[in-house]
């Protein structure tokens, strides 16, 4: 792996919470992937993560990299720290970030740019198993009552 951009060694989950209705709905990007800026390497899986992490694996520098790269705004985002999910790819490790909208509804325009939608995790079969397996933990997070 090179370490060009953030994403190198980063992946990203967007999600929105309505803390109202209890909806929890997550992006799901043309390719069927959960995760920006694209889906893992086949060979991905779960890993503990690491003691200490390279300053690459950065919680700031992956959700400025993701506000710039998506055009996200900001003051819509939050970045959900009770989430520490790493999974060991053939390049390395690689960590997985978690960002929730806290907007009234979910800005399903602000994906349209890029033809994601919002899905609950009900809709999300056929993406791929380690994809679906992260997401069954930021459910299990939020709706446990941590990531608010």
């Amino acid at each position: 792996m090179t370490s060009e951009t953030p994403f190198a060694k980063n992946k990203v989950i967007l999600c929105h919470f309505d803390s109202y209705s209890t909806a929890l709905v997550f992006a799901r990007w043309p390719d069927r992937s959960l995760l920006l800026p694209g889906p893992l390497p086949a060979d991905a899986h779960s890993m503990a993560a690491l003691e200490q992490a390279d300053p690459a694996y950065g919680a700031d520098l992956v959700k400025q990299a993701a506000i710039a790269q998506y055009g996200l705004n900001p003051d819509e985002l939050v970045y959900v720290d009770d989430f520490n999910q790493w999974v060991q790819t053939e390049d390395g490790p690689v960590r997985v970030h978690l960002l929730r909208f806290t907007t009234f509804e979910a800005p399903a325009s602000a994906l349209a740019a890029h033809e994601a939608v919002f899905k609950p995790i009900s809709e999300l079969r056929g993406s791929a198993p380690v994809e679906l397996g992260l997401v069954r933990e930021v459910f299990n997070l939020i709706m446990g009552g941590g990531g608010r």
